[in-house]
Order: C-alpha cells, then structure tokens, then sequence
C-alpha cells in the first residue's frame, strides 16, 4: 500500500483531498513609476584632443587703403573744429560781452538795480552775483568795468546781520563766509567797526580793483557769474544774456 504525504491530504466529510498540478505564470504586469533621479556622478577626465580640421578656403584680397587722402581729410576737420571753437569764443567774449576764468563766465549786465534786484536778476539768468574770491578773478572784474568804462558795479559780497555791534562778518552770494581773499580800500579797513546795522552793508567793485560798502538800495549796475557746465537731468535753466 502506497505511503502518504500528510500535508498532502486533509479529511473533510470523508473526503480525501489531494494538493493540485502548479498553474502556469501569470502575465508580465506595467512599468511601475520612475524613482527619484540619484545623485550627479563626480566629472570626468578630460578626453585627448581631437584632430585639427582642415585649412579654411582663402578669402578674398581686402581693398587698397587710400591713408593719405584719410589723413588729409581728417587734418582738414581738426582745422574746421579749430576755426569753430574761435568763432564760438568770440561770439561769447565779443557779441555777448562775457568774460571767462576757471570755469565760470561773468556777465556785466547794464541795468541799474539794488542789491537785492541784481542778485534776483542773475539768478534769473542762471547764475549769481559774481563773487570775486581770488586776486586773478577780482582783477579779471575790475578790467571788465574799466574796459566798459564804467566806475563802480554790485559784486556778491554782503555784510551778515547781527543784532549788537561790532566787528561785521561777510558772506558771499552762495553764503559761503569771507575770508583768505579780500580787497578793502584803505579808508574801509581805517573803520573796521562800522555798526552792522547801518544799511551801507553791500559792496561794490570799483574799477580800482578795490572793494567798497555801499547802501543795499542805492542803483548800480553789477556783474553776474554762470559755471561754464551744468549736470543733467537736475532741470537747471541755461545762463541767459538777455
């Protein structure tokens, strides 16, 4: 009698069952979703050098430089420029009657008018009341009045206020105070304690090249000063000579 396999069989209701014949595999299920990428490799050798391409077709022959007619052409337009800037400082110096220094222009403006006016006039224009602060610029004015004939004009040069007497302080027209450069007559500096409330706290500019108190409401004329360049874009009106 055949022996059996006791996992093999199982007694249910009398029955005897026995284990069954493997089915065949099943079929080969989807892709299922790509995982996360891994981490970049480290770089790798550089590879030998590759083989030189082949020479390039020749190209055609450039055209002959005619440099002796350039170089006459361009001598020709320095010349022109040269003549244009004369003519353009003439006209500033001779038509409009400026003079220049540094990098300012002065304007002598006929027109007689108070302290107060001149300086609202050459504000108007642009500039200010022209401040002579150094020996060559305050003798560049005091030439431009000689040559206008004139004798005296409002220069920007003021006495400050004070409240109590004594010594007088100045200030220029950009309110910047007085002080390495001066050019007081003798007879001013003989009376340096002049009350600063008396009204003579305005200068004037004689044709001396020496300086002057003078009455703010007295009529004169005056020069004004205007920087030769202006910054863009900070909506500056042009100096007018007008």
């Amino acid at each position: 009698m055949e022996s059996w396999d006791s996992t093999a069989y199982n007694l249910a209701g009398g029955g005897l069952l026995c284990s069954g014949v493997p089915g065949e595999p099943g079929l080969k299920g989807e892709v299922g979703p790509a995982g996360k990428m891994g981490p970049i490799g480290e770089k790798g050798d550089k590879g030998p050098k590759g083989f030189d391409g082949p020479v390039g077709l020749k190209g055609k022959a450039g055209a002959t430089c005619d440099c002796g007619r350039y170089r006459k052409v361009v001598g020709k337009l320095d010349e022109n420029l040269g003549k244009l800037r004369n003519t353009v400082k003439f006209v500033k110096n001779v038509l409009l009657g400026l003079k220049e220094a540094g990098e300012k222009y002065y304007l002598l403006v006929k027109e007689p008018k108070r302290f107060r006016e001149a300086s609202m006039n050459c504000m108007l224009r642009g500039g200010t009341l022209a401040m002579p602060k150094t020996s060559s610029i305050n003798r560049l004015m005091a030439d431009y009045i000689s040559q206008a004939g004139l004798a005296r004009v409002y220069v920007g040069v003021q006495a400050q206020n004070k409240d109590t007497d004594g010594p007088r302080s100045y200030i220029y027209a950009d309110s910047t105070p007085l002080r390495e450069f001066a050019a007081w007559s003798q007879e001013e500096q003989l009376h340096p304690r002049l009350p600063a409330a008396t009204n003579s706290s305005c200068v004037q500019l004689l044709s001396t090249g020496t300086w002057h108190n003078v009455e703010c409401e007295a009529t004169l004329f005056f020069i004004c000063e205007f920087p030769k360049s202006r910054r863009r874009g900070r909506g500056g009106t042009p100096a007018s000579t007008s």
